[in-house]
Formats: C-alpha cells, sequence, structure tokens
C-alpha cells in the first residue's frame, strides 16, 4: 500500500516508516496537516496515518477536510492520549481506526491490514454499484400521470422530517428506490441506508437480524452480533414488506418506534437507537389489522405519512416512456439500433396489465430488444397481454352470480373483472360489455384494476 504519515514527532515518523518499509509498504512522512494535506493532493495515497496532536494543529480538524477531497481514503488516528471519549471522537469524526502510542510493529501490522480490507471491499462495492448501473438506466422520479404525481410530492415533502414513512402498493412498483430516494432527500443523506426483507427470514432469525443476539441466545449463535437497528442507528431502518413481520416481533418494533429502545436476543440490557424508519408493504394492513395479523397500534405509529405507488397498468403515458426509456438503455448495452416500437406493439404494450409493474416492464423489454428480428419492436415481441385476475380476486368473485344475494354493483363489478381477464385488449372487452372504452376505463378506475 502506499500509506502517508503525518505526525510531528520525529522518532515516531522515522519509526513507522522503517516498520511500513520492512513490510514491503511505500511510505511517506510529513510533519504537519498543512504539508499532508499537499501532499494529497499530488499524489494518491491508500492509507493516511494521521497524528491527533500535531503542534498548534489538531488532527480531528484535519481529519474532515481529508475525508472531503479523498472520501475513498481510509485514515487512522495516531494519539498518546490513551482515552476512550478520544477514541470515540476519532470513529465519530469518520476515522477508520484509532492507533495508540507507542505502538508495536504487529499492532502496526494489524491496523493496516483492516486498511487493506476496508479498501478492497468499498472497491468492490463500487464494482457492484457500476455493475448495477449497466444493468438498468438509473431511476427518475418524475410521472406523467397526476395521482403518482400527488405520491412523489408527498413522500419528499416529508423526506426531510422525522415522520415515519409507509409505502404502499404493489410489488414492482419501485417501493424502496422512492424509499431510497426520500433518504438521499433528507437531512440524513450521510448517515446509513439499512435494509431489511421481513419475508426472507424465519422468525428467530429476523429477530436477530432485526435486533441482534447475544452468544448461546439460539442454537447456531456461536458469537454476538449486532443487528440492523444498530447498523442504521442515526439514519434509515428500511423495512421492506412490513405486512409479513412475525406477530410475536411486532411489539418490540412498536417499543423501538415509541421509545427508540430495544434488546438483543438473549441480553437484558436496554440499549438506544435513533432510527427513521421507512416501511414497505404490498398487503392491505388496514385489512391485516381487522384479522387481527397486524397490531394496530403499530400501524398507527408506522402510518404517519402513508400514500400508494400506483401501479404500472394505471399509468399507461409512464408504461409507454418507461418502456422506450428501457429499449433504449438495453439497445445502447446490446449494441443493436432499435427504432422504438411499431404501432401494434404500442397496442400490444398498453393492453397487457403487467401484474410485474416496472421489474416485468424491465425483463421483458430486454428480452425484446435481445430477441427482436426488426428494427422496432414488434408486437410478437412483447407478452401476450393478460387481464388476469389473482387468486384472491377470482376467490372474491366466484360466489358473485345472477340470482346471488348480491348489490347491482357487486354484480357488475365481477362481470367486469371476468371479462377483462379473459379479453387481450380494452377494445374488445368494452365490445362485449356493451360500453365505449372511456366508460370502462372510468369502471375500471372505479374498482381498482
Amino acid at each position: 500500500m502506499d500509506i502517508l504519515i503525518i505526525d510531528d514527532e520525529k522518532a515516531i515518523r522515522t519509526s513507522t516508516l522503517f516498520a511500513l518499509e520492512t513490510d514491503d509498504h511505500y511510505a511517506e512522512a510529513v510533519s504537519s496537516g498543512e504539508v499532508g494535506l499537499l501532499r494529497m493532493k499530488e499524489e494518491d495515497f491508500d492509507l493516511v496515518l494521521l497524528d491527533l496532536n500535531l503542534g498548534t494543529e489538531n488532527g480531528l480538524d484535519i481529519l474532515p477536510q481529508i475525508q472531503k477531497r479523498h472520501p475513498r481514503t481510509p485514515v487512522v488516528i495516531f494519539t498518546a492520549e490513551a482515552t476512550i471519549s478520544t477514541a470515540v471522537r476519532a470513529i465519530q469524526a469518520g476515522a477508520m481506526d484509532y492507533l495508540e502510542k507507542p505502538f508495536t510493529p504487529d499492532r502496526l501490522r494489524s491496523v493496516v491490514a483492516r486498511a487493506r480490507q476496508w479498501r478492497t471491499l468499498h472497491e468492490r462495492i463500487e464494482e457492484l454499484e457500476t455493475e448495477i448501473s449497466s444493468q438498468s438506466p438509473p431511476p427518475h422520479f418524475r410521472s406523467r400521470d397526476a395521482k403518482m404525481n400527488e405520491t412523489l410530492d408527498l413522500f419528499f415533502r416529508a423526506a426531510p422530517t422525522t415522520a415515519s414513512i409507509l409505502i404502499l402498493g404493489e410489488s414492482g412498483t419501485g417501493k424502496s428506490l422512492v424509499a431510497r430516494e426520500i433518504h438521499r432527500r433528507s437531512h440524513l443523506k450521510d448517515k446509513p441506508f439499512v435494509t431489511i426483507s421481513c419475508p426472507s427470514l424465519s422468525k428467530a432469525l429476523l429477530e436477530s437480524e432485526l435486533f441482534g443476539h447475544v452468544k448461546g441466545s439460539f442454537t447456531g449463535a456461536i458469537r454476538d452480533k449486532w443487528g440492523k437497528v444498530h447498523e442504521a442507528n442515526g439514519g434509515t431502518l428500511f423495512l421492506d414488506e412490513i405486512g409479513e413481520l412475525p406477530l410475536d416481533i411486532q411489539p418490540k418494533l412498536l417499543r423501538l418506534l415509541q421509545e427508540r429502545e430495544y434488546e438483543r436476543l438473549g441480553e437484558t440490557k436496554t440499549r438506544m437507537a435513533d432510527v427513521r424508519v421507512i416501511a414497505a408493504t404490498n398487503r392491505n394492513l388496514k385489512k391485516c389489522v381487522e384479522t387481527n395479523r397486524f397490531r394496530e397500534d403499530l400501524y398507527y405509529r408506522l402510518d404517519v405519512i402513508s400514500a400508494a405507488m400506483p401501479p404500472l397498468r394505471e399509468r399507461p403515458r409512464d408504461l409507454k416512456e418507461f418502456a422506450e426509456k428501457f429499449v433504449t438503455f438495453f439497445a445502447g448495452v446490446s449494441g443493436r439500433k432499435i427504432d422504438g416500437f411499431s404501432v401494434d406493439a404500442v397496442t400490444r404494450l398498453l393492453s397487457h396489465r403487467w401484474p410485474g409493474n416496472l421489474r416485468e416492464l424491465r425483463n421483458a423489454m430486454e428480452r425484446a430488444v435481445i430477441l427482436t428480428r426488426s428494427s422496432k419492436i414488434e408486437e410478437d415481441d412483447l407478452p401476450t397481454p393478460t387481464s388476469a385476475i389473482s387468486p384472491e380476486e377470482e376467490g372474491e368473485t366466484a360466489s358473485i352470480v345472477p340470482g346471488a344475494s348480491v348489490t347491482i354493483e357487486e354484480l357488475e363489478t365481477a362481470h367486469i373483472r371476468r371479462t377483462l381477464a379473459r379479453t387481450r385488449t380494452m377494445q374488445e372487452a368494452a365490445a362485449i360489455l356493451g360500453i365505449d372504452q372511456a366508460t370502462l376505463y372510468r369502471k375500471r378506475k372505479k374498482i381498482g384494476l
């Protein structure tokens, strides 16, 4: 590694240089923060070893200048002041580690090894971010749909506050992207954004992942572990698909929201955490409350600011624009020249219900770009339009037949749902129902299709 030592004690500079060079590192040493910042302007260093007391200078004043100009460079603080408060101040200010003087070569070697791991990890993260950005166009948060704009405006106006936010909507509508954007627009943007997916783990593992555990608290707990709450302290905790959160864990989350308190599994010590909670779900939480699958008090604590992300099928202008952006992006990635959609392809595009929303659309456009034999995306390159209703909706409408004890409105709703499920286009469905397409569109919107 290329290492810069900033220390006003000549003996420390000399001994540290010798130890680093013995381990085949390249090292330079300077006696002041001012000179150190100049050298960093001239050369790139993999690590900075910074003394806390630099004569008339304070290392904690130099540290933020290094971070601002060289955010990817880890900094380790040197100091003879062996106090916990000094270590805490250094770490809170952004230092990667803390090294007490005098130190042994082994202790220095250990710190340098951690710095190398830290740098490798951050380089890998950058590679992954670049890889991800190469797989999809960057998200944008504007819409041609009035309802969507109202939803985004509500969330982004609430972003600078500490209020809990609940993002509702079907899978694939971009709830996690909006959660990240809320964090980015908040006063916590430089703090951690930590995600936990509630359906991904068993109850015991989810509780451990959320709050942490101590050694021996359950089978397989072979060491102490901090959870996502600790990791997110001072920042944002995003609870994805919170409707799947087990009932046994819900009181603990409520306590965190109300009292800022929690305990690790197997531990009686109460700990504090200051986190801003954003939650998302594709479930109807009000119905979950009514059926005792979700705590009412937790629901109202989460539901300070809430709105539903409209599904893609209700935003035809956005749908077409997103499809065009995906095609342009994937055409560029694959080196193909694709000139948009044919007229028939647009008709099919707008006829499909896109139950997977943006996620499904992205995959469909990537496939179309790869497989099309034309310079345009053609109708046959796209998924067969479907207005299929979900199993839940099928169950709700199965008993609604002429002569049953149902209202005219319920009968009409069931008939519209079934007609849309077996037709390919709005035009065909409207013809069967004996109404014009504009009327069908209004009725669809009213019943939430």
